[in-house]
C-alpha cells in the first residue's frame, strides 16, 4: 500500500477550506439581503391591517406580515370592486384604478417575500457548503505525512 504524498494530502484539506469559505461568504451575504430588505421594508412604515388574518397592527419587517398585509389588500380590492380583478372590469370603470394599485401593492409586497425567501435559501446554502467543507476537512489524509524510515524496517527482519 503506497502512502500518500504530502501535496496530495494538501489538497482535500485546501478544497474544504475553500468550501467552507464560500459557505461563510454565503450566509453572510443571505443575512445582509434579509436585513437590507426587512429595513426597506420597515422604512415604508406599512402596517398590517386591523382586519388582517394575521399580524394586524405590526409593522412589515418580515416575510410572513408582508404576505399577511397582500392578502388583506386583495381582500379590501375585491371588497371595492365587486369581487372583480383588473382584467375583470370594463377599461372606463373607474374602479379599474382600485384594483390596479392593489395589484401592484400586492405585486411589490410579494416581491419582498420571495427576496427573504432567496436569502433565506442562500443562508441555508452557506450553511451546507460549511458543513460539507468540514467533512472534507475531516475525511482527509492528515497532512504530516512522514514516509517510513528504511533501516527501520530492515533492523525488524
Amino acid at each position: 500500500m503506497s502512502t500518500p504524498t504530502a501535496s496530495a494530502t494538501k489538497l482535500p484539506r485546501l478544497l474544504g477550506l475553500i468550501v467552507i469559505i464560500f459557505g461563510a461568504i454565503f450566509f453572510v451575504a443571505g443575512a445582509a439581503t434579509w436585513t437590507a430588505v426587512s429595513v426597506n421594508l420597515k422604512a415604508e412604515n406599512i402596517t398590517v391591517s386591523d382586519d388582517a388574518a394575521a399580524f394586524a397592527g405590526g409593522a412589515v419587517d418580515t416575510p410572513w406580515e408582508a404576505f399577511a398585509q397582500a392578502d388583506i389588500i386583495k381582500h379590501h380590492a375585491l371588497d371595492a370592486t365587486g369581487g372583480k380583478t383588473y382584467a375583470e372590469l370594463d377599461k372606463e370603470d373607474p374602479l379599474r384604478a382600485v384594483a390596479m394599485n392593489g395589484s401592484f401593492l400586492r405585486a411589490s409586497l410579494f416581491t419582498s417575500v420571495v427576496a427573504f425567501g432567496v436569502a433565506l435559501l442562500v443562508m441555508g446554502l452557506g450553511v451546507v457548503f460549511a458543513i460539507t467543507g468540514v467533512a472534507i476537512r475531516k475525511l482527509a489524509p492528515a497532512t504530516d505525512v512522514t514516509p517510513a524510515k528504511p533501516e527501520l524496517a530492515s533492523s525488524a527482519v
